[in-house]
Order: C-alpha cells, then sequence, then structure tokens
C-alpha cells in the first residue's frame, strides 16, 4: 500500500504528464536556437534546436520544468519529433527562400532505440520537408553511449548511412567512456561545460582538455566545446584546435525570428570582429597546424609506417591508395620485411630484404646515416607491377633510447 507521501508523488508525477500531453497537442513547445561559430575566425557554422515551452499565460519554461517528466513517459519522443518537425518548417522556409541556412542540431532522447525503425522515421519525416539530409544532426546523449551500447552503436550506424551528421553530446559530463566514442562512429563530439573551469588556470584542467581534443581530432572528430563564457576560455582552446564554439560569451539561446536574422548576416560572434582580417597563420593554433601537415605528408606518402628497429616492432599510421594492401596493420618489423619483399618483383626481392632488414638498417643508423632509399618494382592488388620509392628515416625520440624509423613509400 502506498504511503500518502507517494500517493501524493504518484498524482503530482500523473498531473504533470496529463499537462504536458496537452501542452503538445496545442503545440505549446517551440525552438530556440543556439548559435555554434567556428573557433578561429567566429563565422557562423551551425546550431542547436533547444526545446522551450510557451506557456497560455506567455512566460517561456525551461527544459528542466518539463523534461524529466517527459523522460519517465513516450512523451519525450513526441517533443523530439515536435523540434524536428519545426526545425525542418524553418530550414523549408529559408530555402524556398533562397536565404542562408546552417546545419541544425536535434537532440534525440535514448527511449527512440524502443521505436520500431528510428532512421525510417527520421528519413520520412526530413524527406517530407524537402530538407537535405546533411543539414540535420541527430545528437545523442553521453549517457547513452553507457546504457544499451550495442543498440546505439546500430542506430547510430543507420542513421549515418542515411547521410545525417550525427553528434555525442556533454562527453566528459561523469560518464564519459572512451572506447564507446571508439566503437560508435559519430562526426561530432561537443564537450561538457562542466571541462570549461573557470579561466583554466589549473594545470589539470587544461591537461584533460588537451587530451581530450587531441584524440579528437585524431579520429577525425568535429570537436565543440560548450557552457564557453570567457575570452579566456576562447584563448585556451583555440590552442587545442577546437573546432566550433557555443557559449554565451557569443549567443545565447534565442527564438527563431533572431536565429533568422543571424543567418541572414551571416554573423560573426559578438567581439570577434578583429579576427576577420587577421592572416589564418596568426592565429592558427600550433596543433592545427601539425594536422595540416600530417595530411599533407599522408597525400604524398600513401603507406607510412612507424618502427622501432630496437624492439623489432611497427605499426602503420596510414595505408591509403597503395599498390598493395595486403599488409598487416602491426606486427613484427622483419615480418614485415619479408612480407614486402614477397610483393616485389623476383629480381627485386633480394634487395629490398637486404635492405631494409633489421639488421642492416640498425648498421645503417651506426654508421651515421640518417635514412635509407630504393626504388623497387612492386606486384600491386591489380596484378600490376609499378615503380615503388622506399624511404626509411632515423628519427629520435625524447622518451627513449630505442631506434625509431619512419618508412615512408610512394608510387613513382
Amino acid at each position: 500500500m502506498l504511503s500518502r507521501e507517494n500517493e501524493s508523488s504518484r498524482k503530482e508525477i500523473t498531473d504533470s504528464e496529463i499537462q504536458l500531453q496537452k501542452a503538445l497537442e496545442n503545440h505549446e513547445f517551440i525552438v530556440y536556437y543556439q548559435p555554434q561559430y567556428k573557433a578561429i575566425r567566429g563565422h557562423l557554422a551551425s546550431a542547436e534546436a533547444l526545446a522551450r515551452w510557451k506557456k497560455p499565460d506567455g512566460s517561456i519554461g525551461m527544459p528542466y520544468e518539463f523534461i524529466p517528466y517527459m523522460e519517465k513517459s513516450s512523451l519525450i519522443c513526441e517533443l523530439d519529433w515536435q523540434i524536428l518537425h519545426e526545425v525542418c518548417r524553418f530550414l523549408k522556409k529559408r530555402i524556398d527562400a533562397n536565404e542562408e541556412v546552417v546545419p541544425i542540431a536535434v537532440n534525440f532522447s535514448r527511449n527512440h532505440l524502443d521505436e520500431d525503425d528510428f532512421a525510417s522515421m527520421l528519413c520520412a519525416r526530413t524527406d517530407e520537408a524537402q530538407i537535405p539530409h546533411e543539414l540535420i544532426h541527430v545528437e545523442i546523449t553521453e549517457s547513452s553511449l553507457v546504457n544499451d551500447s550495442e543498440r546505439i552503436i546500430a542506430l547510430v550506424a543507420s542513421v549515418r548511412a542515411h547521410g545525417f551528421h550525427v553528434a555525442i553530446d556533454d562527453f566528459g559530463s561523469g560518464l564519459s567512456s572512451l572506447s564507446m566514442v571508439k566503437d560508435v562512429d559519430a562526426d561530432i563530439l561537443k564537450i561538457d561545460r562542466s571541462l570549461l573551469s573557470g579561466d583554466l588556470n589549473n594545470d589539470k584542467d587544461r591537461i584533460v582538455l588537451e587530451s581530450i581534443y587531441d584524440f579528437a581530432n585524431r579520429l577525425r572528430l568535429t570537436t565543440v566545446a560548450e557552457g564557453v563564457e570567457t575570452r579566456e576560455q576562447l584563448g585556451f582552446l583555440r590552442t587545442c584546435g577546437c573546432d566550433l564554439i557555443q557559449g554565451y560569451l557569443f549567443a545565447k539561446p534565442m527564438p527563431e525570428d533572431e536565429f533568422a536574422r543571424i543567418c541572414s548576416r551571416q554573423a560573426t560572434a559578438s567581439g570577434m570582429h578583429e579576427n576577420d582580417s587577421a592572416d589564418i597563420l596568426s592565429v592558427q593554433p600550433r596543433s592545427r597546424a601539425m594536422q595540416l601537415l600530417a595530411e599533407v605528408i599522408f597525400k604524398k606518402y600513401p603507406l607510412v609506417i612507424f618502427s622501432n628497429l630496437t624492439r623489432n616492432s611497427y605499426y602503420m599510421m596510414t595505408y591509403d591508395n597503395f599498390t598493395t594492401t595486403s599488409c598487416p596493420p602491426a606486427g613484427v618489423f622483419d615480418e614485415l620485411i619479408e612480407h614486402g619483399a614477397s610483393s616485389m618483383h623476383p629480381e627485386d626481392q633480394q634487395r629490398f630484404a637486404d635492405t631494409f632488414h633489421s639488421s642492416s638498417l640498425l648498421a645503417a643508423y651506426k654508421a651515421g646515416k640518417e635514412c635509407v632509399c630504393i626504388v623497387t618494382r612492386q606486384l600491386g592488388d591489380d596484378g600490376i607491377s609499378r615503380m615503388v620509392e622506399t624511404a626509411d628515416c632515423f628519427v629520435k625520440s625524447p622518451d627513449s633510447d630505442d631506434i625509431l624509423v619512419i618508412t615512408l613509400c610512394q608510387n613513382v
């Protein structure tokens, strides 16, 4: 038998659900938009759609007043679909008027996992409004990844297969799982505001954020910093290679008409105008410059291998559009050379094996050579022999006395 306190609590929840159901039926929920700006230049890049409750008395209800109740029932799914409908209506109106549009992120509750085919429903509702899929970003919270991980992974894959981008929201809010970020094939990682402590004067705070942005950039995830409020925070985030900024420093959530004016101007964030004429080299963080450098190297050398001669080990840093793609991604270095030699023209096999065996490279290193390079004929996966240049460059790590080699291979 329920106590009076529990009965009262249950009645309160039930009354709230009834009230919210009526609000949904009366279309009292509206969309506020919070712009997201490029961290370096400050140009408008995208926005997040946020639900607000416009009550009959004209007051605006904040999410904490209705989301917790809706999450306990199917109402949250109805709300999400209504928000998507309003976003599509807004985008369609601007597209038809030939006005500027940016992608809009729409939040979806984990409760959508219980729907029969979320991806198909998403496509149907977006296609009905004739909105290109790339203009809708599907935003799921980090906590959703912890529970029902296999179903979330499948849902994300199906959504992306239809051309939508997926964002992981609130990363770092307390339930972070690096393995889930690895397994979920998302496009965007939104860093939770809780990690931005003051002006980031604490070394630990900075180290944690630097590490997050480093692995996100290496995974080629677009990063969004939430809750940015000070120019000191902005300055630090730029050095981390953060892509997009969302927070009160630039803009608060705003009604549709106000956001429409910003879209029309393609406005820059408040206080950012001084960067518009700046040379990108003067404001670009070192981490981003290094990322660009790596992209150039990978374009020139489709096969890049990092090896440790001291430990006879290797791993491949990139392996795109090369003559042959049959090499294991990591393993024993001498076995790699043996494998590589087997793919060479018979007249080049022994020369390749002798040149790049670990003992030969160690001898070259001790003799003071900086690089060992030869050109051979290699049989590709397509059965055609091509000239291939292989260069092994010796490098020194400040953290180890091991003898390290970076191998650069290109078709010539």
